[in-house]
Formats: C-alpha cells, structure tokens, sequence
C-alpha cells in the first residue's frame, strides 16, 4: 500500500525546497482558500500534472497591508496551518510563505522575478489570475509576468475570472465578500463562498468561570483586534484532540458581564473534561442573535438555555442534510 504524499511547507526559504523542486506555483495570498481560490489552484496542479512537476502555492507573511502599516489590519480568515490543511485537500504538494519585509516589498518587479522566483525557488512554471500584480509600486502585471517567461524560460498561465464551479455561481467569490459576510454576521454566506463553514483556531484559555456555576462553563480564544467578526451569538462546531462537538459561542465584549475587550467564549454541548491550554477550532454554523445586555445574570442565564436549544436544533438539522 502506498503512503500519502507529505506536504510540504517551507517558511522564507532562501533556496529551492527540496521536495518543491522545479515547481509549479500559484502565486496569490489565497487567504480563506475560497472557492474561486480552489478553482485557480486547479489549473495550477493540471498544469503541474502535464509537466510532471510538484505543484506549490507562493504566499506572504504578514499581509503586505500589515506590513506598510505597521499593525494587522487584515481580517485574516486563515492561518498559515490551516490554509496548508486546505491546500493539501487541494491536491497541492506544498506552500511555500515568504516574509514580506521591506527587503522584498522594495524589489523591483525584474528584481522580483529573477530573485524570489527562478534564484530562490526555481519555478518551472507560474500561474496568476488577471489582476495579479508584483514588485515595487505593484509596478509588475500578469503581461510583464509574460514577457519575463518567454525570456528567462519559465511558462506562464494567466488565469481569467472564473465564472462558476460546480457549486454554482463565483462571481462573488472573493475573500473580501467573505470578510463582508462575517462582518455582517451572515455566516451561511460565508461558507457558501468558502465551500466550507469558516472557521478558527486557538488555544483554549482559562476564564473567569463565571458560567459555570450556572452550567455554561466555556472555552475561551482570544482571536487579535483584527478578527471583525459581528457581535453575536452562533451555532458552531468545535473540535479538539480528534473529536468533533456541538456548540454555541458568543462572541463580543460581553456586556451583562463586563465590557471587556473582544473574546470567543464557546459552551461545548456534552463535554466533561478539562479543555484548558488545549489546541482547539470552531466552525461557525449559524446566527442565532446580536449580543445584548440583559437586566442581570439571571436573565442572561434563561436566554443562554433559548440559545442552546436552538444551536443544539439547527446543528442537528445540519448533520442530516
């Protein structure tokens, strides 16, 4: 029986990747790896097939926006483990995730392609979609990406607005829209987008376990003062060491309570155990309501048990559709 390949991820690598050599690459931040993403890297890894060449995928870190501003901005939907998970159900054999630092945002776009693309990582071939740009002031396009090959000897494909896939319509399918959507709260539209329900992951924190006395003991993930997803209460799906639970997580300042800064506090559905320092992830299923302040914890301890009822109701539904 043969053994799965193993993919491959490489962190500012300075030379070709062994394993990665001669690739193809799709270059992009890819972030979410949504649908319109998966659609992308599909005629990377066709084209990487047709010149029997490992197929990777070229990204930065942080997001250039981070970087000229000194600070996350970007409302990241994926971290880089979890786009390598998704890449590699892709069919992709590696990422590869350059840092973005002034050194490289201040190479010319011939500087670019000479240094980071055939000198660092030897591409064989490179696929962009139709508005990528590259180098110094964005000053490089797919067609300058063009001319580069057909002098220095490495193919590439420009890949045009995908319409469809066979999941409907992609003319949405952005992760900008993606980011709108949770913003909004709609979560559904998300992972419509997606092709999967969005998710995250992080260590489960200690709280103040206040809930617990009243039966709601929560994991708590602190996710960065970039993470805009809307206040509010959802239904979700949380996974830890293997296993797969229903849940429901709010997700604000809780304002009965205490104000504070932004937290993801999820109560696990038949769960007895420690989950503290663990590793954790939370898909978000469903928007049960906006968070609100109610007239004290009793209050808010009758709405939180209307709340597990309809979390535990919509994920049940879910599971057989």
């Amino acid at each position: 029986m043969s053994q799965p390949k193993r993919f491959i991820v490489a962190v500012d690598p300075q030379g070709p990747v062994a394993g990665l050599e001669a690739p193809v690459l799709a270059i992009g931040n890819f972030d979410g790896v949504h649908r319109g993403h998966a659609a992308v890297i599909g005629r990377a890894r066709d084209l990487a097939q047709k010149l029997a060449r490992p197929c990777a995928v070229l990204t930065f870190q942080p997001h250039p926006a981070d970087f000229f501003l000194k600070k996350p901005v970007v409302f990241r939907l994926t971290s880089l483990d979890a786009k390598a998970r998704k890449l590699a159900a892709l069919g992709v054999d590696g990422l590869v995730a350059l840092r973005f630092d002034e050194k490289l945002a201040d190479l010319s776009a011939e500087d670019f392609v000479a240094d980071v693309l055939l000198r660092r990582l030897g591409a064989r071939a490179i696929v962009v979609g139709y508005d990528f740009h590259y180098g110094r002031g964005r000053a490089g396009t797919p067609q300058t990406l063009r001319e580069a090959g057909r002098e220095k000897g490495f193919q590439v494909e420009i890949v045009e607005k995908i319409a469809a896939d066979a999941a409907g319509s992609l003319d949405a399918a952005s992760s900008t829209a993606v980011r709108a959507a949770l913003q909004a709260g709609d979560v559904a539209r998300a992972s419509h987008i997606l092709g999967a329900p969005f998710s995250v992951e992080g260590e489960a924190a200690l709280g103040r376990r206040r809930g617990r006395p009243r039966g709601f003991p929560t994991a708590n993930i602190a996710l960065g003062p970039a993470f805009k997803l809307r206040h509010g209460i959802y239904a979700v799906r949380f996974r830890v060491e293997g296993r797969q639970y229903g849940g429901v997580a709010n997700f604000g300042s809780r304002p009965t309570v205490d104000n504070g800064p932004p937290l993801l506090e999820v109560f696990v559905f038949d769960f007895a155990g420690d989950l503290y320092g663990k590793a954790v992830e939370v898909d978000f299923i469903a928007f049960l309501r906006p968070e609100e302040k109610f007239d004290g914890l009793d209050a808010l301890t009758v709405q939180m048990r209307k709340d597990e009822a309809e979390a535990r109701k919509i994920l049940a539904a879910s599971a057989e559709a």
